[in-house]
């Protein structure tokens, strides 16, 4: 029932002025081939059109903004298919359903990563009268009381949008490839499931991809994803994507997480890599960024030759800046454009950046306007550092210093500094909080301390090491190097000073090295723990009718510098704080 109704709900709703509504992804194969793709498409042609969907999170409800999204692309892509030769095709950058319950008086499973959803959202992505492409999101897998395992939740996606890989790649005209890359982990990520996660298979095939289309050879790649790659310096959210550690393809690995823009900057075949997951507009100039700038303007960004743009969303219900906003891209031999569809105002196109090829392995890009920002925006514009390079000085925030580093004022919401740690790593304020920047491309990582616990007090970075010069290697294998022995980095300390408290708190780093907590972790994990708290809720109520019962949760393991454990409690949560003469008090 759940299934047939929710179709014949869309099917409805999508069904206008007698235009044919298909309901499966088959009959517009992912991946036109052989004499197929000669009939289809005019691949010597150097025109191309490719229209990109951001997070669609489809919920069933709340259908009108995709009718009228559909309705203003299927007129676009019309007018494009006739002037394009017919190289034209439409992509989803995932996260296709909502990730709540859609029926929420009945159930509470999920909707987002369901048989249901897909199917849903493959019939909706069908209806558009050109083939499409879709890549993975961290939602996408998300169908937890349907599937036990990542990999059988994958392969229903991979069947029900009649896709033979996770990754796809698309000839879209002469010498020009979609490539697109799909999240894999839900239910088996090591931190957070918003994570976007491409696994190794996927990450290696993507690396033979380039290799084997250089830019000498006029090979000119778009790359589609959910996230984006760290070292896209695109506009971020700091209030959540930053400190839960998932604005970045691969996030929380470190090595992987820089791999992609290392192969954009040795690869120059690939031109532009478009991105949703943020649910942000597209009108702030840094909703896309270029390869190269004007010297006056600024550091040489170093991103090969590629432009990054953000995808905002296509209903009103999942946007965070009131944007409801698709991509646009139409290329020739010359470059391409990248555009806005406002959804808002009748699908209009709006020109964002020209982006023009200067021979094969450059391009340079204009924006088209400035910002169109409203006096809300700035909450989501997020401080990146820059480090300068032989034209420019490092910005006025850089905190340098030889041996040691102690400042001399609490730290505030208005405070900027960042600085450099012997290790390498780049540690730095912004809005009160702590976080830890890429020792690379200086784009944000994730929260080490947050506000709550760091305004009002100094910040100090000290030596730690021996007096003997010791030092210590962050390398692993080097665990029995004898001390005196000189490594890497200088063992150091960053401290928090209370000066009205009276207080040091040592700021310890993760035992990779690293700062930034991954204090967010798998929403699976998380899921159970709620049903236990409910269930222990329900039995407290019954048998402490005449209290209000507290329920409190315990966690483990418990970091100490100890090398016994000898108590597991948490002062003040599960157990009763010591008073001053040794006694304890309930709070």
């Amino acid at each position: 029932m759940r299934l047939s109704n929710s179709l014949a709900v869309l099917a409805a709703l999508l069904i206008s002025g007698g235009d044919a509504f298909v309901t499966r992804p088959g009959a517009f194969p992912p991946l036109v081939r052989g004499a197929a793709a000669l009939k289809a498409h005019d691949l010597s042609s150097d025109k191309f059109t490719v229209g990109v969907l951001g997070d669609l999170h489809i919920d069933p409800r709340f259908m009108e903004d995709y009718e009228v999204g559909r309705d203003q692309w299927v007129n676009i892509l019309n007018q494009h298919k006739e002037t394009h030769s017919g190289n034209v095709a439409l992509v989803s950058l995932g996260d296709l359903g909502e990730s709540k319950s859609v029926r929420p008086t009945e159930t509470n499973e999920l909707f987002a990563g369901t048989t249901e959803c897909h199917e849903m959202a493959a019939a909706f992505l069908g209806s558009f009268g050109v083939p499409y492409e879709v890549v993975g999101g961290n939602h996408d897998l998300e169908g937890i009381d349907e599937f036990d395992t990542d990999a059988a939740n994958l392969e229903m996606f991979l069947r029900v949008h009649n896709k033979p890989t996770p990754q796809f790649i698309r000839q879209i005209a002469d010498k020009t490839l979609l490539v697109g890359l799909t999240s894999t982990v839900f239910r088996d990520a090591k931190y957070t499931s918003h994570e976007v996660t491409i696994d190794a298979a996927q990450l290696a095939w993507f690396e033979q991809v380039v290799k084997d289309h250089p830019a000498e050879d006029g090979w000119k790649l778009f790359v589609f994803t959910h996230a984006p790659p760290n070292g896209s310096g695109l506009r971020v959210l700091q209030e959540n994507h930053v400190v839960n550690g998932c604005c970045w393809l691969n996030h929380s690995n470190e090595a992987e997480c820089r791999k992609f823009i290392e192969l954009v900057r040795e690869h120059r075949c690939i031109k532009a890599w478009f991105s949703g997951h943020f649910h942000l507009g597209q009108d702030y100039q840094d909703s896309i960024t270029f390869p190269t700038i004007d010297p006056k303007d600024g550091p040489y960004p170093n991103r090969g030759s590629c432009v990054f743009a953000q995808t905002s969303v296509m209903r009103k219900g999942t946007s965070r800046d009131t944007r409801q906003q698709s991509r646009l891209i139409r290329g020739d031999k010359e470059g391409f454009q990248i555009c806005t569809v406002d959804h808002k105002n009748g699908g209009s196109v709006r020109v964002d950046a020209t982006i023009t090829y200067r021979g094969d392995d450059n391009e340079i890009g204009v924006y088209a306007h400035d910002d169109v920002a409203y006096k809300h925006d700035k909450f989501f514009k997020v401080y990146q550092p820059s480090a300068g390079d032989d034209l420019h000085e490092p910005d006025d925030a850089l905190v340098q210093f030889d041996d040691e580093m102690i400042m001399d004022k609490p730290i505030t919401k208005e405070t900027v500094a960042w600085w450099y740690m012997d290790c390498g790593r780049v540690l730095g304020m912004l809005n009160g909080n702590l976080i830890e920047y890429d020792k690379s491309t200086l784009a944000p990582l994730g929260l080490v301390v947050g506000a709550d616990e760091l305004l009002n007090k100094r910040i100090a970075v000290i030596n730690s090491g021996e007096e003997t010069g010791c030092f210590i290697s962050y390398d692993e294998g080097m665990e029995g190097a004898d001390c005196g022995t000189v490594q890497e980095a200088r063992e150091q300390a960053v401290l928090l000073i209370d000066d009205e408290a009276g207080t040091v708190t040592v700021v310890q780093p993760n035992e990779d090295g690293s700062y930034w907590r991954k204090i967010v972790r798998n929403k699976m994990i998380r899921m159970k723990e709620v049903r236990r708290e409910r269930a222990a809720k329900a039995l407290a109520a019954a048998l402490m009718q005449d209290k209000e019962a507290k329920v409190v949760s315990s966690w483990g393991p418990y970091t100490t510098t100890s090398g016994t454990a000898k108590k597991t409690g948490v002062t003040g949560v599960t157990t009763n704080l010591a008073t001053p003469n040794g006694a304890t008090t309930s709070k």
